[in-house]
């Protein structure tokens, strides 16, 4: 998984098992010992979405599902969440981790507006277990990776700009290559859509006048070239395209139309 959310949740968490804390990861998706790095000699980490083949060696602990006993969770539920709290709380009173780091799928928050019965629902069970933590001792710190706005237009159709499908047409098939880091295997809920990319374009291409061209795009908030984006972003330049491009608020960016699997009208 190279989510820089998990790169960089993995460096910060080596250095406080280096320093001689013992830390407790629990993921969300994935294998979370190759995400969030080795556990330490005394640490523990897994996901929820495996916690049904863990070990000791490998993740500090053996049946981490018997561990939480709760079932295993469907990656595409309100419960792969909950399971992730709940081991948090279990792993604070049985083992009580210096650090803990709990990381929660956005699913529910993909799919069940604000307000709805789903999503007050979960904020409840979220409350819920906060409230244990809190019990139990813990100094909690919340945080999100990033906000939520319908990307529909008036008939509640996906409200989608297709930056590969654009490049093509002006520069030629292929030969500019866009890629949405939000990209990732779970495409129920998030669609393969997101509100930041980067394009790489041919060699030769007139940089200044795509940037233009793109920014008098209807639904394109900002664009930039790589050196002025990474200042504006705090992004290293090495791992960034030729340009960088932002949707505003009610739209979202797709790399092709054919490519993009978009689940029905809840493209957010």
């Amino acid at each position: 998984m190279n989510d820089p959310q998990y790169l960089r949740a993995g460096t910060i968490l080596a250095k406080f098992s280096q320093a001689g804390a013992k830390v407790a990861v629990v993921n969300r998706q994935g294998q979370a010992a190759h995400a969030a790095g080795p556990p330490g000699e005394d640490g523990i980490c897994f996901s929820a979405e495996k916690a049904n083949d863990t070990s000791a060696a490998k993740n500090g602990i053996d049946d981490a599902l018997g561990f939480v006993g709760l079932p295993l969770p469907s990656v595409y539920s309100a419960h792969l969440s909950e399971f992730v709290f709940a081991a948090g709380v279990k792993l604070l009173e049985t083992r009580r981790p210096d650090l803990i780091y709990l990381s929660t799928t956005d699913y529910v928050q993909h799919k069940d507006a604000p307000g709805t019965p789903g999503a007050n629902a979960f904020y409840s069970m979220m409350d819920g277990y906060l409230k244990k933590l809190d019990q139990l001792g813990a100094t909690v710190a919340l945080t999100a990776d990033h906000g939520m706005n319908a990307k529909t237009d008036a008939k509640g159709d996906p409200n989608v700009i297709y930056l590969q499908d654009v490049l093509d047409q002006w520069l030629g098939r292929d030969v500019a290559r866009v890629i949405l880091p939000i990209t990732d295997p779970y495409v129920v809920h998030h669609g393969a859509l997101g509100s930041f990319a980067t394009a790489y374009l041919p060699a030769g291409a007139k940089i200044d006048e795509i940037v233009a061209r793109l920014a008098a795009l209807p639904g394109i908030e900002v664009v930039y070239d790589r050196a002025h984006g990474c200042r504006r972003f705090e992004l290293p330049e090495d791992r960034m395209g030729d340009i960088i491009v932002v949707s505003e608020r009610l739209t979202v960016l797709g790399t092709s139309r054919d490519a993009t699997i978009c689940p029905g009208s809840r493209c957010r």
